[in-house]
Parts: C-alpha cells; sequence; structure tokens
C-alpha cells in the first residue's frame, strides 16, 4: 500500500498559510488532498476562506497539538485512515496546516513515534511561511518564529509584494538554516513542485547548503543558527559515532534539523544520516566517485547550540 505523503504547513501568526492553502486547494493539479487545520483557541475553522476542495477539514480543538494536545493529532490522522479504509474517501496527499505559535517538532515526531502512523504515512517536508513585511520583529520577539524556519525543508517568504527589497531578511533566514532555499511567494501563488515531492524526510544526499552573503548588514542575533561542519578527508567510523552520540546527549532537545553526508575510512561508500532532534538515522549510500573528493558535509540547525566547542570537536576526529 501506498503511503499517504505529508506536507506540513507552518509559519508564524499572519504568515499567509490560509492565503497558501487556499490556492493548493483551488489549483487545478489532480491530487486528493486531505486537511488537518489547526486552530489557536477554539475559533472552527471559516470554511469560506478554505473553500471546499478539501477531502478533509478537521479543526483541533484548544490550542496548539504540539503540546498537551498532542493526542489529537494522532486521533486525526487514525480517522482519517479509518475513513480511507472503509471507502468512505480516498486521500494521495495530507497537508497540516499549524498555527502561527506551534513548534513543528512534536508534530513531526508523531509520523515516527506511532507504529501504524509511520507505516501509512511519509512525513515528505516542512514549508514554512515568512512575513517579509513583519518578520524581523517577530524574529526578534519570538523564539518560535526561529524554529519554525530551523526545522524548514523550504522557506516561502510572502508579501514580497509590499516589501520588495528584502536581502537583509534572506540572509538572516539563512543564517538561521542553512540548508532551506528561500523562494518569493505572492498572494499564495506559488508553483506545488516548490511544496511537494521534497524528500525532505527521506534519507538522501540532498543537502544543498546556502553560500554565506557577506553584505555590509548588521547581524541580529539568532538563538536559532545553522552550523555547517566540512571535513576534508575521511574519519573513524567509531569515532563519529561517538561524537553523534555525545552531542545526541547534551544537545537533542536543541537539535532541530541535522544532516550530513560522511566519508569514512576505508569505506568506499558514503554514509549518510539525518534527525530531528533525538530522532536520529543513518545508512549507507551509493560508493564515491572517483572524480568526486571524498569530503563531509554536515549541517546542525539548533537553539544556542555551542558553535566553537562542536567544530573543535569534530576537527579533532580529522586529526585523530
Amino acid at each position: 500500500m501506498q503511503p499517504i505523503s505529508v506536507t506540513i504547513l507552518t509559519g508564524f501568526l499572519g504568515s499567509g498559510k490560509t492565503t497558501l492553502l487556499r490556492h493548493i486547494l483551488n489549483t487545478d493539479h489532480g491530487y486528493k488532498i486531505a486537511v488537518i487545520e489547526n486552530e489557536f483557541g477554539e475559533v472552527p475553522i471559516d470554511n469560506e476562506l478554505i473553500g471546499e476542495r478539501a477531502t478533509q477539514i478537521k479543526t483541533l480543538s484548544n490550542g496548539c497539538i504540539c503540546c498537551s494536545r498532542a493526542n489529537e493529532l494522532e486521533d486525526a490522522l487514525l480517522d482519517l485512515l479509518d475513513s480511507m479504509d472503509k471507502g468512505q474517501i480516498n486521500v494521495d496527499r495530507l497537508v497540516i496546516e499549524c498555527t502561527g505559535m506551534a513548534d513543528p517538532g512534536p508534530i513531526t515526531q508523531t509520523f515516527f513515534s506511532h507504529e501504524t502512523l509511520c507505516q501509512r504515512f511519509l512525513l515528505d517536508g516542512i514549508i514554512t511561511l515568512v512575513d517579509a513585511v513583519h518578520a524581523e520583529q517577530q524574529l526578534d520577539r519570538f523564539s518560535i518564529a526561529q524554529a519554525q524556519v530551523g526545522y524548514a525543508d523550504r522557506i516561502l517568504l510572502t508579501k514580497t509584494d509590499i516589501a520588495p527589497v528584502h536581502d537583509a531578511l534572506v540572509e538572516r533566514l539563512q543564517r538561521i538554516n542553512a540548508r532551506a532555499p528561500v523562494y518569493n511567494v505572492i498572494q499564495g501563488e506559488t508553483d506545488l513542485g516548490l511544496l511537494f515531492d521534497i524528500d525532505g524526510f527521506m534519507l538522501n544526499d540532498k543537502l544543498t547548503v546556502s553560500p554565506p552573503v557577506f553584505r555590509f548588514i548588521p547581524k541580529q542575533p539568532n538563538s536559532v543558527q545553522s552550523i555547517v561542519v566540512n571535513l576534508s578527508y575521511p574519519v573513524e567510523l567509531s569515532a563519529v559515532s561517538d561524537l553523534m552520540e555525545e552531542l545526541l546527549l547534551s544537545f537533542a532537545d536543541n537539535l532541530l534539523r541535522y544532516k550530513g553526508i560522511l566519508a569514512i575510512k576505508e569505506e568506499p561508500r558514503r554514509l549518510l544520516f539525518q534527525g530531528v532532534q533525538r530522532l536520529y538515522s543513518a545508512d549507507w549510500d551509493r560508493e564515491w566517485r572517483d572524480d568526486e573528493p571524498r569530503e563531509s558535509v554536515l549541517v546542525f540547525i539548533g537553539i544556542d547550540l555551542p558553535e566553537q566547542k562542536i567544530r573543535a570537536k569534530f576537527a579533532a576526529l580529522v586529526e585523530a
């Protein structure tokens, strides 16, 4: 049975998630899309905003599904599967729109921690919307806004028609999340190819790191940041495994997303790894080609990570 592909749509209050969702549901794309809508508070979803194109819309009550109400998300997902198994609905994609104050982390982990859900659903990617007009203030004031950017596989910058000059904001977003490309979106109009089939949680070598941007722009303090580690030659498998275990024990609650391609000594294959907080997986990939350097690239995105300490630990691997 083909698993249902899941897209998590997040972003701070007013970033344009509902506008984008309306575009998704009214575009002639041929997908059978179910929607789980999370409302902040007790006000039910305005169906006139969303329209009638969703296969199912379920409102989760009383605040964030990522906190004490997390079990409601599991219930909604199991209800969806039950309706499918009874032949009442036919779904091939699921979009979860998070409330503007939600942390995507616990929502993400739902798809890895529940035995049935991890078999029937396949988490494709996290899309974070960022309001180009108000984002700087939101990122300054609310750590959750930075965390939403940190979790992202794709970042959609909205309201760029109102704020056409946003170079400083893009640079800041890339410092928070070096692995998520940034795209401009106006009034929710976007190519669905940017939203679907991202393979953000597949163990693969899709690891594009944003190059550093050098401008004379004051750097705002971010509690969430990206650390990109490059190792120029192979390392011992046991040593890097021990180091990853140490990092998880020390900083798992602060690590939002991490991913890497490792060159291991005396091993012709590349080692891939990725994780979300405490959930971590690794496996062997294809063999290194003769025309490519055997170098490791690792990206860690987290909250208040000790950058110099982490870099020093990986540098010690190289010297071993």
